[in-house]
């Protein structure tokens, strides 16, 4: 049987919710819709890290952050880990990568300079992730670019410049890839957009130009309308920003058409995290109130999921909970390629088809940056905790935790009332933390001492 092709695109800080099929009521998503009406949409998707730069070393390993050394972001990627794209090479792929990478440089932390600094600079091949075909990338994308303008770099580290609205240019050089595609392998094609993610120096969201207008008809998530945060002024340069990111996979599926090659790929799309516009961490005081990620909130950790081509087909609706960590190994098992346990995660294919006999309808996840934290999300509630004292960009781990929050997702579905002290939740504080530390332990941390509130 022929080896499909095999396109990743991934979106920055991007909502479950700002899309059609998750059930956003404006035009934003049409190109999407119709892909998850001919594949398959995962409507219960979740992060395993809240933060751009673990997440993606954990798309590009299947390994996680802390695992790594990875647990934050100005981490770069381990040279001596097997990625992806190593795995992929192997198998006879042609890997190519377009957009943002964020896996190169490092800092000790935010407030010091570079130490290894390739943020607006080249990344050399060996910092590259095992990707050793057309690369059109940034480091740190939002250093280099904004809404409209920027640079990446080519494969031989030369700065390729670009005027106008980011996410066009970035699909631009995907399109650049197809068009001088022959065909001699599949490909597997990592497309980063950094859409919708706010931009750091500007402190807003870059729509394409008009969207403030275009969208001024929103209706905010139940989350966003009750919470104090920016949503009421970004939410409609956010939702440009989304659209655009859609309208851009729909040039790129007309490509594949265009090339012949549209019924032999499968198409990939999900984000790193999701956005909770300042609503949340507003005690912390490392975000200050200015963090968009970083917690345990479904805000930050819900994200969509839709897969489409083949082996994903016949527009099903997955119910069932599940992590992005598996898409490392649902991308190699798609490749023929069978990792067995050296990748974390299931091979969502198999959740697809209704194999669920070694499925555990939960969903871990990592925190950093804004705490030292951990969290499991079942079908009713979701728990965390946290380690009180130490700062989550210096550690990754702890040996002990105390309860942070736990919702009650039937009757709190936006996670307004926090549990975590109340008597009558003790029991099931207990078996949630009971679970949690199972998690914890299949990710090769230490069982840790879980305290109550």
């Amino acid at each position: 049987m022929e080896r499909p092709n095999i396109i990743f695109y991934f979106t920055d800080q991007q909502r479950h919710d700002t899309l059609g099929c998750y059930g956003q009521k404006l035009d934003i998503s049409p190109n999407l819709d119709a892909l998850a009406e001919e594949g398959v949409l995962f409507e219960e998707a979740y992060t395993a890290q809240p933060v751009c730069g673990p997440c993606r070393a954990l798309f590009q390993t299947g390994q996680y952050p802390t695992a790594i050394h990875c647990f934050r972001n100005a981490q770069p990627l381990p040279m001596d880990v097997k990625t992806l794209a190593d795995y992929l090479e192997e198998a006879g792929y042609e890997t190519a990568y377009v957009g943002k990478w964020h896996l190169a440089s490092e800092r000790k932390d935010y407030g010091t300079p570079p130490i290894v600094d390739y943020e607006t600079r080249a990344i050399p091949p060996e910092r590259r992730g095992g990707y050793r075909g057309y690369w059109r990338a940034a480091d740190l994308l939002e250093f280099t670019s904004h809404g409209y303008g920027g640079y990446v770099f080519d494969e031989n580290m030369q700065k390729c410049e670009f005027k106008g609205y980011r996410a066009d240019c970035i699909t631009d050089f995907a399109l650049d890839f197809l068009e001088q595609y022959e065909g001699e392998k599949p490909f597997f094609m990592t497309i980063s957009h950094i859409e919708p993610h706010h931009q750091n120096d500007r402190q807003c969201y870059e729509g394409p130009a008009g969207s403030k207008e275009r969208f001024r008809d929103f209706e905010l998530p139940g989350d966003l309308a009750a919470l104090p945060g920016d949503a009421r002024e970004m939410y409609p340069d956010y939702l440009g920003c989304c659209k655009s990111l859609d309208d851009n996979l729909g040039r790129l599926v007309e490509k594949l058409k265009e090339k012949g090659i549209y019924r032999n790929t499968v198409i990939i799309y999900s984000s790193d995290h999701g956005s909770h516009f300042r609503t949340r961490n507003r005690d912390e005081h490392l975000c200050g109130g200015d963090d968009y990620k970083r917690s345990c909130h479904s805000a930050c950790l819900h994200v969509p999921l839709v897969i489409s081509g083949p082996g994903f087909q016949g527009g099903k609706k997955v119910e069932e909970l599940v992590s992005t960590a598996g898409l490392p190994k649902t991308i190699l098992a798609a490749a023929g390629v069978d990792v067995g346990d050296a990748m974390i995660g299931e091979n969502l294919k198999e959740i697809a088809d209704g194999n669920l006999q070694h499925h555990t309808d939960r969903v871990f996840a990592q925190i950093s940056e804004s705490r030292v934290g951990r969290c499991i999300h079942t079908r009713d509630w979701l728990y965390s905790i946290h380690a009180p004292g130490l700062d989550g960009s210096l550690y990754p781990s702890s040996g002990y935790y105390e309860e942070d929050f736990l919702y009650d997702l039937k009757n709190d579905p936006y996670e307004l009332t926090n549990l975590a002290k109340d008597d009558k939740y003790r029991a099931i504080r207990a078996q949630l933390a009971k679970e949690l530390q199972e998690e914890m332990k299949k990710a090769g941390e230490e069982v840790p001492v879980i305290a109550p509130s």
